[in-house]
């Protein structure tokens, strides 16, 4: 495949998005585990130029402040 197509990179796993997608909310990257929230398109991946992403678990409480 020719290298920056990003397609080696495309899960075969459902579950996951691409880069480029429209999403809102908090995903992981596939490759190194990255986190982001996004309100419009997924990115690339910042720190591994990563294309695959993984919706974050949903924590209905993970906002909360530890008291």
């Amino acid at each position: 495949m020719p290298e920056g197509s990003g397609s080696a990179e495309v899960p075969a796993v459902t579950g996951y998005l691409v880069t480029g997608e429209p999403a809102v909310g908090e995903f992981r990257c596939r490759g190194c585990g990255y986190g982001v929230i996004v309100q419009r398109a997924l990115p690339r991946c910042p720190m591994c130029s990563g294309t695959a992403w993984k919706p974050g678990s949903w924590r209905p409480f993970g906002r909360l402040p530890l008291q």
